[in-house]
């Protein structure tokens, strides 16, 4: 049974392209009906290697018209 969750989850790894997680490949399992635990799953990433490829995301610093104008007394 375990072997099966390896490869399954080294599957769903590979479809969509190392972003997955723990938690995200958990969720899969659920959805296939193979019940684990999400410490399983990521004991069993960690055996194989696999880490999450996190997409940066871009940095804003644009705020716009932020609070009042004071008046020039």
């Amino acid at each position: 049974m375990r072997i099966r969750k390896k490869e399954k989850s080294k599957q769903f790894f590979k479809e969509h392209r190392g972003r997955y997680g723990y938690r995200r490949i958990t969720a899969e399992l659920e959805n296939r009906k193979i019940h684990c635990n999400h410490k399983v799953v990521s004991r069993l990433m960690k055996e194989l290697g696999l880490v999450c490829r996190v997409r940066m995301k871009k940095y804003r610093s644009y705020k716009g018209e932020m609070g009042q104008i004071a008046p020039n007394l």
